[in-house]
């Protein structure tokens, strides 16, 4: 699937909700609230999620940092890189989020993805229900 500013946008649009954004509209305060935690312009928020324009390398880092995703994800998702330019590139060591686990995985819809991360959540070692 090639990737574009529009796949992007919808990307970020499910990436948002899955984390309670409400960005059901440009006045619903999720687009504005998240990139004030980004801290990015309310203004490159609104090209992101209009599927507008090409974003920055800068502006994708602050992104994946506050959705607490791997940069590398982003920049696919966003169309600067091809998934197989990343092909051989290593895994850090470490532990993996859940949401790394859904996009390796491909889980793309948010109530899934919410579901998927709670039953990771509940299996983490230290978690009573795990």
């Amino acid at each position: 699937m090639k990737r574009t500013p529009a796949t992007f946008a919808t990307w970020m649009h499910d990436q948002l909700t899955t984390r309670g954004y409400n960005v059901a509209g440009q006045r619903s305060g999720g687009r504005g609230a998240f990139a004030a935690k980004a801290g990015i312009s309310t203004a490159t928020m609104s090209r992101i999620m209009n599927g507008t324009g090409t974003v920055d390398i800068n502006t994708l880092q602050r992104v994946a940092d506050t959705l607490d995703v791997r940069l590398s994800v982003v920049l696919v998702e966003a169309g600067v890189l091809d998934p197989t330019e990343l092909g051989a590139a290593q895994r850090p060591q470490g532990h993996m989020t859940a949401d790394e686990a859904a996009d390796e995985l491909g889980i793309t819809d948010p109530t899934a993805r919410q579901v998927f991360r709670g039953v990771v959540d509940s299996l983490k070692p230290g978690n009573d229900a795990g």
